[in-house]
C-alpha cells in the first residue's frame, strides 16, 4: 500500500470511544477520514477538532449506505468499530430481543460491510481492519450473545480474507480483539456487571484489570496496521495497553 496519509481511510463507528480514537490518530497522519456513526454531534465534535475528517451520519447495518459510501469515497482503509451496547444480565434474565441485541448490529453491520468491499471490490491492497473484543476468547456471561457476535465478527473476516484470496483481490483483512476498557460505554458496562457480580466496586475491578487500553492506544496499533507491511500483517492480534499481540 502506498503512503497513509494520501489514502482514503473510512471508520464505522467513529463517533465514540475507541472508534473516536482510531478516526483520530489516522487523521493525524494526515490522511483523508471518512467517519461514520448514528450521532450526528459526537460526528460534530470529531469533525471540529480534525480538519481531514469528513463526517456521514448514516446506519451502519444498512446495506446500501455501505454501498454508497464505498462507491462515494473509494477507501483504501476500512475500519469496523461500530456496534451496540449489549443488554447486561445473566442468561436466564435475557430474551431472545435481548440476547441477540448484538448480533442485529455488530455481526450485521461486519456482514453489511464486508460482503460490500467484496463486491465492489476495494482496490488491491486495501486494509480492512474488524474490531471486535476480548471477550471473544473468553466468553462474557454477564451480556448475552455479545461474546458469540464478536467471535463471529472475527470469522467474517477470516472468510473476507479466504474470498479475497480466492478471487485474487488482495485485500488485507485482520481482526483487532481489544480488551476491556473504561473507555468506552460497552466497556464501563461491562466493569459495573463483573464489578457486581464479584461483590466489589468498580474501582476495585479496575484495579485488578491493570494497565488500560484507551482511545489513543486503539488508534495508534490501526495506524501500525495501516502501515505496516501486507506480508507481515496477522489475522487477528489481541489489543491492550502495550499494544498489539498476535494471536494464533
Amino acid at each position: 500500500m502506498s503512503e497513509s496519509s494520501t489514502r482514503t481511510m473510512l471508520v464505522v463507528g467513529a463517533g465514540r470511544g475507541l472508534g473516536r480514537g482510531t478516526a483520530a490518530a489516522l487523521a493525524a497522519t494526515g490522511a483523508p477520514v471518512v467517519a461514520v456513526a448514528r450521532t450526528a454531534t459526537d460526528l460534530a465534535e470529531l469533525a471540529a477538532t480534525e480538519p481531514t475528517v469528513r463526517a456521514e451520519v448514516a446506519d451502519a447495518t444498512e446495506t446500501q449506505v455501505a454501498a454508497d459510501l464505498l462507491d462515494r469515497y473509494d477507501p483504501e482503509v476500512l475500519v469496523l468499530v461500530a456496534g451496540a451496547d449489549p443488554v447486561i444480565a445473566p442468561l436466564h434474565e435475557h430474551t431472545w430481543e435481548s440476547f441477540s441485541t448484538n448480533w442485529h448490529s455488530d455481526v450485521r453491520i461486519a456482514f453489511t460491510w464486508l460482503g460490500a468491499a467484496l463486491r465492489r471490490p476495494l482496490r488491491p491492497g486495501s486494509r480492512i481492519v474488524v474490531v471486535s473484543s476480548g471477550a471473544a476468547l473468553h466468553g462474557s456471561p454477564a451480556s448475552g450473545g455479545y461474546a458469540g457476535a464478536k467471535a463471529t465478527q472475527r470469522f467474517l473476516a477470516d472468510y473476507t480474507r479466504e474470498e479475497s484470496r480466492r478471487a485474487g483481490l488482495g485485500l488485507i483483512v485482520t481482526t483487532v480483539l481489544p480488551t476491556m476498557t473504561p473507555h468506552g460505554a460497552v466497556g464501563r458496562s461491562g466493569i459495573r456487571a463483573y464489578a457486581a457480580r464479584g461483590g466489589k466496586t468498580e474501582e476495585q475491578f479496575v484495579a485488578g484489570l491493570g494497565d488500560l487500553l484507551t482511545p489513543e492506544t486503539a488508534g495508534s496499533a490501526v495506524v501500525q496496521l495501516v502501515r505496516a507491511d501486507p506480508a507481515s500483517v496477522a489475522p487477528a492480534y489481541l489489543l491492550g495497553a502495550a499494544g498489539l499481540k498476535e494471536l494464533p
